[in-house]
């Protein structure tokens, strides 16, 4: 009897407490703690091997020099000397070191040509350091790119498929340099909103508190929850960063219409509302039409053939009705309101401009 009664009152409860509608999201994917982030590295090198379609030494002084002074690291004198050869390629090397990257371990690395090199493809990566913004080395690559297209060509035809002028080394670099960051001695934790709100920071703060039991975050602005360390998670951050990171947190977003006249790409939010209005939308249409026609003479007169123009002008108007969309209505119904009137999305970025300007659309235009 008392397993069925708890049975029951477990099934009461699931019932008053509802599952929310799926637009919850984790703490993980709404913020970023402080110190978990990727550092960028950039380095200079040289690939070799290429058949053929590396820089052109004459044109491109800088892959000259640098393979020039390479030589001369490894014992080979060639200054002043005439190089002709294609197979080198300068690029520039990329790649992100990962939160707490350790040494020795190996990230990838992005070769990007610099010159006027035609394509990578066979081409190896010399020993090239990457640096960081502060100057110090962090990595150092090298390997075999791989690269994602291909260039081929012959005496009147050229074909080049995707960029072959970029590849990439999976695994090409190699860490060397460790970036110093204690998170298990923090006292207090940062967390960075990739969306700021200032609903959406207070209710993070709200669902850390309610799962820890006492008033340790606090939103500091849109952008920032800062959160102190319990005293039981003193030494063991990253248990606490764990078990937060995977709260589950309604974000709050702001009514806003994002617009791309480029491409005519609309994206409403759910909460754009919009007061009674009327809508109607008309194209005018102006055809001009030349039909010249030949005048000939009659047989045996002293006229002579003319072209004689003909023009027809023809103005239509495509009126449509009045769409009426009503006060405070939901994103559907602005929707079917404006699909009513039949028109492209071209005519839609219009119309919501002229609602915002009459200022019947309670929401923030954001024209890309």
């Amino acid at each position: 009897m008392r397993k069925n009664l708890t049975a029951c009152l477990a099934a009461v409860l699931i019932a008053m407490n509802p599952v929310g509608a799926g637009a919850a999201s984790r703490i993980k994917d709404l913020a970023s703690f402080e110190g978990v982030r990727q550092n960028q590295l950039i380095g200079y090198g040289l690939v070799v091997g290429l058949n053929g379609s590396g820089d052109t030494l004459n044109n491109i002084p800088f892959t000259k020099q640098s393979l020039t002074a390479m030589l001369e690291r490894l014992g080979v004198n060639i200054r002043g000397q005439t190089l002709r050869t294609g197979n080198v390629a300068a690029v520039m090397v990329t790649a992100n070191l990962p939160p707490f990257g350790t040494q020795g371990t190996r990230v990838d690395v992005t070769v990007s040509a610099l010159g006027d090199s035609k394509s990578l493809q066979g081409g190896t990566l010399l020993v090239t350091p990457l640096l960081g913004a502060d100057g110090n080395v962090y990595a150092v690559a090298q390997g075999s790119v791989a690269i994602g297209g291909f260039s081929a060509e012959g005496e009147a035809a050229k074909v080049t498929k995707g960029v072959p002028t970029v590849g990439r080394i999976s695994n090409g670099a190699l860490i060397e340099r460790e970036i110093d960051f204690a998170l298990n001695r923090l006292g207090q934790v940062r967390m960075a909103l990739r969306n700021p709100d200032f609903t959406t920071a207070k209710r993070i703060a709200a669902a850390v508190n309610d799962f820890i039991g006492q008033q340790t975050a606090e939103p500091l602005d849109p952008s920032t929850v800062q959160l102190s360390i319990p005293p039981k998670y003193h030494g063991n951050v990253v248990e606490l960063i764990t078990e937060i990171e995977q709260l589950q947190v309604e974000p709050d977003l702001p009514a806003k219409i994002v617009i791309d006249e480029r491409s005519g790409v609309i994206v409403m939010g759910r909460d754009v509302r919009v007061s009674m209005v009327a809508v109607a939308q008309g194209n005018l249409t102006v055809a001009i039409t030349e039909t010249p026609q030949v005048s000939q003479p009659a047989p045996f007169s002293r006229g002579r053939t003319q072209v004689v123009p003909r023009t027809q002008v023809g103005v239509t108007e495509d009126g449509k009705k009045l769409a009426m969309i009503r006060d405070g209505v939901s994103l559907q119904h602005v929707v079917d309101g404006l699909n009513a009137l039949g028109i492209g999305p071209r005519d839609m970025i219009s119309i919501l401009q002229a609602i915002k300007a009459s200022g019947a659309i309670q929401a923030d235009i954001e024209v890309m």
